[in-house]
């Protein structure tokens, strides 16, 4: 087990550290940084100008106030996106200066939502400056853990977010896969095209079983992320990425009943091909909890913890952070 060895597992502060904040904002941001996260994860997606800016989709309609802007009712329209009818406001018919004028809201309605109003939507370079910032200030290094939204989609409207990022990023200093930051995708061929383009540490993110990544989907390439995971395919993944970020179902199963099940090899067989494994979503709120953690979400991420998992998403880095090292402490008192 990491924990054991010495290894700390990271925490990595989930669209910052949303459980508090509105997601994808400063604020959220650098409340996970206070809280102690080791990485904290911007999702990227473009303006219509080519500045990337984070947001977990390109609809901005239950994450920003657009819809009260009446300068941009026109705006509103539907496209499809990685197959789906998707009607909103999209940040790649907006200029960043029009994004600027525009604040970010909680998404879920029973979350804080005091802040809504009040914050702007950043942009990647605005987060790296402030990771920056905080590093210099607290003496640890804190990380980024950008994730490419809809790559293939982007790429479609000449938008496409991986050259800007990685020039973004090497303008920054990210050029060794020793600096502090992992890339992640839902996607496979934006990964090996991201390989081919930087030393950075990639990450492949696989969703629950049932579903296919979009750009193997467009390919008539039947393959699920349950699929991604059999011990062959994850060597073929190692061949471009240096991590797996599973969905935790992947990992510890959950039936119809909602009742945990053994857990899968999955870490272990990832382990085996040189991956490391970094899984999502950890949330406080008995509604995300399986029953079987009596509304204690400090057994799920012990019993993550303890599985040896490297490292973990979640909306209350707080919480991430006292569990696991209170599981240091017990390991080596």
């Amino acid at each position: 087990m990491p924990i054991l060895l010495g290894k700390l597992p990271i925490v990595i502060g989930h669209r910052g550290a949303c459980g508090y904040r509105p997601e994808h904002t400063l604020a959220s941001y650098e409340l996970a940084i206070q809280m102690g996260a080791d990485y904290i994860e911007p999702d990227i997606v473009s303006t219509k100008d080519g500045v990337l800016i984070a947001r977990h989709e390109n609809d901005i309609s239950e994450t920003t106030n657009v819809s009260d802007a009446r300068e941009f009712a026109n705006r509103r329209t539907t496209k499809i996106i990685d197959g789906n009818a998707v009607t909103g406001w999209f940040t790649e018919d907006f200029t960043l200066e029009e994004i600027k004028t525009l604040r970010a809201k909680e998404r879920l309605p029973f979350r804080n939502h005091a802040f809504d109003g009040h914050l702007e939507i950043p942009t990647l370079q605005e987060i790296i400056d402030l990771v920056q910032k905080k590093s210099a200030e607290t003496g640890r290094a804190i990380g980024i853990y950008p994730e490419t939204k809809h790559p293939t989609y982007f790429q479609l409207i000449n938008l496409a977010l991986e050259e800007p990022l990685v020039a973004l990023l090497e303008a920054n200093g990210y050029t060794s896969q020793h600096d502090p930051i992992f890339i992640q995708s839902f996607e496979v061929e934006n990964l090996k095209q991201l390989n081919e383009m930087t030393h950075l540490p990639l990450v492949q993110l696989l969703a629950p079983s049932e579903q296919q990544p979009y750009d193997l989907m467009v390919k008539g390439d039947s393959r699920t992320y349950a699929d991604l995971t059999t011990p062959g395919e994850l060597a073929q993944i190692a061949e471009y990425a240096d991590a797996i970020g599973p969905y935790k179902g992947l990992i510890v199963p959950i039936n119809q009943e909602k009742r945990l099940q053994p857990p899968t090899s999955l870490i272990n067989d990832a382990h085996a091909v040189g991956l490391r494994v970094h899984t999502w979503t950890f949330r406080n709120e008995n509604q995300y909890l399986a029953p079987d953690y009596n509304q204690n979400c400090e057994a799920e991420y012990e019993q993550f913890f303890k599985l040896g998992i490297d490292g973990v998403f979640s909306d209350f880095p707080d919480t991430a952070v006292t569990v696991r090292n209170r599981l240091v402490s017990d390991s080596t008192g």
